[in-house]
């Protein structure tokens, strides 16, 4: 592998790699994504199950991960990543604690009492994208905080992979985090689903985590709907800047 300078490049290739990209198929994508939430509030649990085979390639028999599988993922992953996964978890409640908020109060004059309070939101959903790789630092960072803040129920949604199993390592770290509401599902309809509810899906207040221009989609189209969820933001893209020289490992 060749490793090129960047004041090697010339300028119009430099342009062109600082450009973001734009796309051009952003309102079929939205009128497809709005196709899946109507079919998942129509069809509920049947939707879900049908579109893990038209798009993932999976059958799913059950949606939801069962409590003998949280057991298992214990056994099926090393000593060294559990206690990874657990300095981590550590390291982000001491973070999140420490920004707990306070409850204000004051008397200005007599009879005239100011008072600020934090309440927790009450039902969650956390999506957690799939693909390549186990985002377990995506799940520690959207459940401890939804802990710690006291939000009565907090469910989990995050795709299978091709044999309709989640990574152990995620299902480690929701079992350290209180999740046992897990569900075996991703893109578009996981949105739509935690943000209607289905037969196994409870409806939630909020919906958290990052995804991609589907996910992104369909959180944007539930968030303008009153009868739905509201959203944290819309995930935007990522970038990346290394700043490395020989001596760089």
């Amino acid at each position: 592998m060749k490793v090129y300078f960047w004041n090697e490049i010339p300028l119009s290739e430099q342009q062109y790699l600082l450009t973001r990209p734009i796309s051009d198929h952003l309102a079929a994508v939205e009128e497809k994504t709005l196709s899946i939430i109507n079919t998942v509030k129509a069809e509920g649990d049947a939707a879900i199950k049908k579109f893990a085979t038209e798009f993932d390639n999976i059958t799913l028999d059950k949606i939801e991960i069962s409590a003998n599988e949280l057991i298992a993922a214990k056994s099926c992953i090393s000593e060294k990543a559990k206690q990874a996964i657990i300095f981590a978890k550590q390291q982000i409640e001491i973070t999140h604690l420490s920004q707990y908020p306070k409850t204000y109060y004051t008397e200005s004059i007599s009879g005239v009492i100011c008072e600020k309070q934090a309440r927790p939101i009450g039902q969650v959903g956390l999506y957690v994208p799939g693909g390549s790789a186990p985002l377990v630092s995506t799940l520690l960072m959207l459940a401890i905080p939804a802990k710690i803040a006291g939000c009565s129920l907090r469910i989990l949604s995050t795709p299978a992979n091709i044999a309709g199993k989640i990574d152990p390592h995620l299902l480690f770290a929701a079992s350290c985090c209180d999740i046992s509401n897990i569900y075996k599902i991703g893109g578009a309809q996981a949105i739509a689903a935690m943000a209607y509810g289905t037969a196994t899906i409870p409806k939630v207040d909020k919906i958290f985590g990052p995804g991609n221009v589907w996910v992104t989609s369909a959180k944007m189209q539930v968030a303008n709907d009153p009868l739905a969820a509201s959203i944290d933001m819309p995930a935007g893209p990522s970038e990346l800047l290394i700043i490395a020289d020989e001596n760089a490992n």
